[in-house]
């Protein structure tokens, strides 16, 4: 994705004066267009989170994942990294320090950080917003049932990549973040939600769901069945290895 810049123009030439972070993206994504948008050498923006002197909450342990919150942030007269980054976890503990997410997150016998990265997850995995409430419910079921989570999301975190199928193979990378083989929330969150994610983890939909897949655009599928749940995986690999072959035959 194309890095939304808006522009102005002064003496001929285009710069940015503002930068969008969109909902969803890994704090390495955030850091590129920092470096792309003031024109710095890749790199520098993450190397200044050492003296940027961040709030992040001591379970972060300095790691801002998950609190560089999406929204348009203006640069003004002399950005840097550091006033970027600190706007960002500003912004974010704006939201989440405040009444609303606080109370939810305790309502749930969550801290304000397990609620974001739950958040995360969601923001990861539902296909439509209106669908965020139903996969907050299923990991919560699979919490409270001694489950893995096993959610793609945090294994291709763990990948450093972003993928619709996962393989076996996958599922066995040694990582934290590896929810197929690690019981409970992963140790960070794994991008920066936004606030319908937020709201979908401290009010996830009444429901019994444990499985979810998305069939095609527009159906996903929630069961707490497992058998039920083979069958519409099994009916996504085959729409999947159509369109594959549609695709191939087009060339």
């Amino acid at each position: 994705m194309a890095v939304p810049l808006l522009m102005t123009e002064e003496e001929g030439e285009s710069r940015p004066t503002s930068l969008v972070i969109p909902e969803g993206w890994r704090a390495t994504q955030v850091y590129e267009a920092v470096d792309k948008t003031l024109a710095l050498p890749p790199g520098t923006t993450k190397k200044s989170l050492a003296k940027a002197d961040l709030k992040l909450p001591n379970d972060a342990e300095g790691n801002p994942e998950g609190y560089l919150f999406p929204a348009t942030y203006p640069l003004g007269e002399n950005p840097t990294p550091e006033k970027l980054l600190t706007a960002m976890v500003g912004k974010a503990n704006e939201k989440f320090t405040g009444a609303p997410i606080a109370a939810g997150a305790q309502r749930n016998a969550l801290n304000v950080y397990q609620a974001v990265t739950i958040a995360s997850i969601v923001q990861a995995e539902a296909a439509a917003k209106e669908d965020m409430g139903k996969v907050a419910r299923v990991i919560f079921n699979r919490l409270e049932r001694g489950m893995p989570l096993q959610m793609d999301s945090t294994v291709n975190y763990a990948l450093g990549r972003s993928d619709l199928r996962t393989t076996t193979e996958d599922t066995k990378i040694d990582s934290p973040y590896n929810s197929y083989q690690r019981m409970g929330l992963p140790p960070t969150p794994i991008d920066n939600p936004g606030d319908e994610a937020m709201s979908a983890a401290i009010n996830p939909t009444p429901g019994d769901w444990l499985y979810f897949v998305t069939v095609k655009s527009g159906d996903t599928r929630f069961t707490a069945d497992y058998a039920e749940h083979q069958r519409n995986v099994a009916e996504f690999n085959r729409i999947r290895e159509s369109a594959s072959k549609q695709a191939a035959e087009a060339e």
